[in-house]
């Protein structure tokens, strides 16, 4: 139960004090500043605790929105402020000197703010305390100051549907096409059942997962209608991703918890769903494992590369007195003056809702290896269109890289004990070469390991000394901050060249199991990889150092898997990829929980465009 406090006399005919109880608040009443702050001082410690003034005028999803939503520890709209516990004692700081002004207002004196919680907020302001103010749109919130202004309030306040603006702003301002068109016009009804029957985001997403896994496994069947069915559960799997998040933003059902299982299960349902697909295709006697493989370090790379670039740029600051802004920014500012060109953006870079319907659509009336070949073409397109025009905007942006920045991409880069055992020495010689050296340095050496593998056939030395060539120039590349203009795009190349030795090995082995294990090896790293990000992402750190050196970094793993493929045989190299995927994925998800189910750990939430 949380707790608001009224202050002045409640007007007669006001359903505010209603509107507040079905917002599971217990209504107290105050006269005056000294009231308040004794009701307040009375309020448990790990309540909420809102205080409002009773002429508050507005809609109910306006307090909601000021109220409730548990991601801002103060947060106000006009007549009304909130503090959860770790924000109480500024509220109270904020009161006790507004109470003493209070006291000590001369007879005659002049109040600026006739409103309690709007003077409150005033001084939380000047003490530098984050309130967060909610963006109300046509909503009203306001606190009239006569019978007149109070009337016209009313009337504004019967114009808006505040239901109509709820269910509205349940949905991502900013979404793909599929999704807007075509899933959202009735799955936010579908959260509004499920709130009004009192199931939670993380039940929903927890129901979305489990329909993914049954489609996976109707694909793993290799029938036409075990086909059939896996793209109607994965449609179905997909309505359910979006309700969830609707849900949350309908009912304000933000938690650390959920944004843990939002960010974890798209990937897993999805990666999940090639793995049934692959197990289907085997079943009519189709190997395409590799494909499957193949679609997954793809679409995996194609993440980093959007993760890399945000976290190196969101926060640069302008050189001199040039803007940040590029030409081809400039250009894309007026494509999207130009309506159908956002859509038509937006669609070639494939974005979840685009993908998954290409993919169950086509698990329906072809076969998986069709699905896999459309799906690496169409990724393989949309990750050469982001990472160009990310790559033009690099080049032609004059900025500076902050520290936050450079040690966002150093975490993200992934760096075992082998190539931190080597930055030391290597750290002055690096410091004398040219900016662009770190991303060559990345890429030649990943480029190499993997060609090698390829070309080299299984179990021969020579991946062996690519990979060693690729832990010396991995020490080079980070040996300084990765502060250039496309330093950006050194984790992604780490991504590809650890991924893609593991496929090429496990294909050179050519026995049965091998690219399945190599595949589930792939899945528990990438899953340490996706960790890491959304770690960053809630301003928590990257994953703990001891797990990065136990798992022994990109470096480490990649020159691992080439030494087993040299000492062991096919079979045994097989095996060996087993347990080493069993072993990552325990450390990995142990660790994960554990952070997670932290009360600590951050809740982020995705508003933006989904990948």
């Amino acid at each position: 139960m949380s707790t608001a406090i009224l202050t002045g006399q409640p007007v007669p005919g006001s359903s505010l004090e209603g509107d507040l109880r079905s917002l599971g608040f217990d209504v107290r009443i105050a006269s005056g500043t000294a009231e308040a702050e004794t009701l307040l001082a009375g309020v448990p410690a790990g309540q909420r605790v809102a205080v409002v003034d009773a002429r508050f005028v507005g809609h109910a999803h306006a307090l909601r929105l000021g109220l409730t939503d548990p991601r801002f520890p103060l947060s106000a709209i006009p007549g009304a402020v909130t503090a959860q516990p770790a924000g109480r004692q500024a509220l109270i700081r904020a009161l006790a000197r507004e109470n003493y002004a209070a006291t000590a207002e001369p007879a005659g004196g002049t109040i600026l703010v006739d409103s309690i919680a709007d003077r409150l907020v005033a001084v939380l302001g000047t003490d530098g305390a984050d309130v967060h103010r909610p963006e109300l749109g046509s909503l009203v919130a306001t606190v009239p100051g006569d019978p007149q202004t109070r009337n016209e309030a009313r009337q504004a306040v019967a114009a808006v549907d505040d239901e109509a603006v709820r269910l509205k702003s349940a949905v991502k301002a900013r979404d793909g096409f599929f999704t807007t068109y075509f899933i959202s016009p009735y799955s936010r009804y579908i959260a509004r059942w499920c709130a009004r029957r009192g199931l939670t985001p993380n039940q929903v997403t927890t129901a979305s997962l489990l329909t993914a896994l049954i489609a996976a496994a109707c694909a793993a069947t290799g029938t036409r209608g075990g086909f059939v069915a896996a793209g109607a559960l994965l449609l179905a799997s997909f309505v359910l991703d979006c309700t969830d998040g609707q849900l949350a933003r309908y009912s304000l059902q933000y938690s650390t918890l959920g944004a843990w299982l939002d960010a974890t299960f798209d990937r897993a349902k999805e990666y999940a769903y090639y793995a049934g697909l692959a197990l289907g295709a085997a079943r009519g006697g189709d190997d395409v494992w590799a494909l499957a493989l193949g679609a997954m370090v793809l679409q995996t790379c194609r993440h980093v590369v959007d993760f890399s670039f945000n976290e190196a740029n969101h926060d640069a600051t302008a050189l001199g007195e040039l803007s940040l802004a590029s030409p081809t920014a400039a250009l894309s500012d007026k494509l999207d003056s130009v309506g159908w060109t956002v859509w038509l953006r937006r669609m070639i870079v494939l974005p979840i809702g685009e993908r998954w319907a290409m993919i169950a659509v086509l698990t329906a009336v072809t076969t998986p290896r069709i699905t896999f070949y459309a799906l690496l073409i169409g990724c393989a397109f949309a990750a050469t269109y982001t990472t160009a025009g990310r790559v033009l905007r690099s080049l032609t942006r004059k900025a500076k890289r902050t520290d936050r920045a450079a040690q966002a991409l150093a975490d993200l880069a992934d760096s075992g004990p082998l190539a931190q055992a080597l930055t030391g020495p290597l750290r002055n010689p690096a410091r004398r070469l040219p900016g662009f050296t770190a991303p060559v340095l990345a890429l030649l050496g990943g480029l190499a390991v993997v060609a090698t593998a390829v070309l080299t056939g299984f179990g021969g030395p020579w991946t062996i000394v690519a990979a060693c060539g690729y832990v010396l120039t991995s020490a080079v590349a980070v040996a300084r901050p990765l502060k250039g203009a496309l330093d950006w795009l050194v984790p992604p190349f780490f991504r590809a060249a650890e991924y893609g030795t593991v496929l090429a090995l496990a294909a050179d082995a050519d026995v049965n199991g091998a690219l399945p294990a190599a595949y589930g090896l792939v899945a528990a790293v990438a899953y340490h990889h996706y960790d890491t990000v959304y770690r960053i992402r809630g301003n928590a750190g990257a994953s703990p150092r001891w797990l990065v050196r136990v798992i022994g970094g990109h470096e480490g793993r990649t020159l691992a898997v080439a030494v087993l493929a040299a000492v062991l045989t096919a079979s045994q190299f097989t095996v060996a990829l087993t347990v080493l995927a069993v072993a990552v994925a325990l450390l990995v998800l142990v660790e994960s929980i554990r952070f997670w189910a932290s009360a600590g750990a951050p809740a982020v939430h995705d508003e933006g465009e989904p990948a």
